[in-house]
């Protein structure tokens, strides 16, 4: 399932409360902020951690129509207001859809899903090669090969990147598996590595950089599947 982050933007607080009541109830949406101007909007469009926004036209500061003229690249948008008279305007900048106020989450869903859709088939494969992380109260987007491996401690799990660094997510070892690249594997209770950074299999070991990593019993056969190799017994 593709897990989508995004954001809602509208000046009027009870629309942005319903929305992120609808949000709240589709699995594979993860709502990161709710924003009542386009501008506070801005961090998050650059630093490329939103994957949808949920709009109003009619605001304040800024129109959203204006707002898309002036951002050169933003993720997709959904347009949400309550006047029709917008709707050719939109549909001109692009956006994925438009949801007329006051809309049923039928009608929500229906938006959702086609925006879902549109994302998994315009993904390149340098997009889907990016593992987003929620932690610190942020959304990273970490590039896989910058990943050595994973590590569970207790209700974190550390993320070991290239530069020596280490992001610690509170989240659970099961939430992971479906959610990686395929050059991940699980090979221990504790441990998912980053096939790309192993240096050798050595006994029941797998050597990343200079951390010898152990495989599980209950994983020996997938690793023996990726490397096409027997792992040897420990003396």
């Amino acid at each position: 399932m593709t897990q989508i982050c995004c954001i809602v933007i509208d000046d009027e607080q009870p629309a942005r409360e319903l929305l992120a009541n609808f949000i709240s109830k589709v699995p594979n949406l993860t709502l990161i902020e709710e924003m009542k101007s386009p501008m506070l909007a801005l961090d998050h469009i650059h630093q490329g951690s939103v994957d949808l926004i949920f709009m109003d036209i009619q605001m304040p500061d800024i129109t959203g129509t204006n707002f898309l003229k002036t951002v050169r690249k933003v993720p997709p948008v959904i347009f949400t207001t309550a006047y029709s008279e917008y709707a050719l305007e939109g549909f001109d900048l692009d956006v994925v859809d438009y949801l007329l106020k006051p809309f049923s989450f039928e009608r929500f869903l229906q938006s959702v899903n086609k925006t879902t859709q549109l994302i998994k088939g315009s993904a390149t494969e340098m997009d889907q090669q990016v593992v987003t992380v929620h932690a610190d109260h942020r959304v990273y987007r970490v590039p896989s090969r910058d990943i050595l491996y994973i590590e569970s401690m207790r209700e974190y799990m550390a993320y070991h990147t290239a530069d020596g660094g280490r992001i610690m997510a509170l989240q659970r070892m099961k939430q992971l598996d479906e959610h990686l690249p395929e050059s991940f594997i699980r090979t221990h209770r504790s441990y998912i590595i980053n096939l790309e950074h192993v240096s050798y299999l050595e006994g029941n070991s797998l050597i990343v950089r200079d951390k010898r990593i152990p495989i599980g019993g209950n994983y020996k056969s997938s690793v023996v599947e990726k490397f096409g190799l027997g792992v040897q017994q420990e003396d």
